[in-house]
């Protein structure tokens, strides 16, 4: 039984959700408006304020097709009311990190070159290089486009597990490692 695809998502009073044709969600909002086709598999509906996902019978198909329809509304609904946050931190003698322009950020990783990421035009990036760790902001209204350009800018420099060094993210636990055991 589908404990997350039974829960209705509610929606604030200044979200909108309109329904389309084969399962087409349009969410606006504050933030913005973000779209999605939902799996036809499922019914979909607005009740008493509330989006609400139901499954025609009981087959496994349909309970992960209702579990995912209800948190990808969930996240849009919350992506453009409030938005979400992911934080890297850099770490390394010399490892930088600097906007260049709205759009570009310009990382300094130890390579023989610097390295100019472009980050999508309505993402907000806000960068604390003062702290002893730099540490990388990116906010955006959409929950999969912020995980990808996250995983993208950590894939830059994925930090080692021997002195830490390079790009992890901020709640990522390090797993290090002991060096070589010297002596004889």
């Amino acid at each position: 039984m589908s404990r997350i695809g039974k829960l209705p998502v509610a929606v604030p009073d200044k979200v909108t959700i309109t329904i389309g044709e084969s399962n087409h969600v349009t969410v606006k909002g504050p933030k913005g408006v973000q779209e999605v086709t939902l799996p036809s598999a499922i019914t979909i509906g607005l009740k008493d304020g509330q989006f609400v996902v139901e499954r025609p019978d009981e087959s496994k198909a349909a309970r992960s097709a209702q579990g995912l329809a209800r948190t990808l509304v969930a996240n849009m609904v919350e992506g453009v009311t409030n938005g979400f946050e992911r934080s890297l931190l850099i770490n390394g003698v010399g490892y930088r990190a600097e906007m260049k322009g709205k759009n570009f950020i310009l990382f300094t990783l130890g390579y023989s070159h610097p390295i100019l990421y472009e980050v999508p035009s309505d993402m907000d990036v806000e960068i604390d290089a003062k702290a002893k760790e730099p540490k990388v902001t990116l906010r955006h209204m959409d929950k999969q486009v912020l995980g990808a350009v996250a995983a993208e800018i950590r894939s830059l420099r994925p930090p080692e597990p021997y002195k830490g060094k390079g790009i992890r993210y901020a709640d990522e636990q390090l797993r290090r490692k002991e060096g070589k055991a010297g002596g004889k």
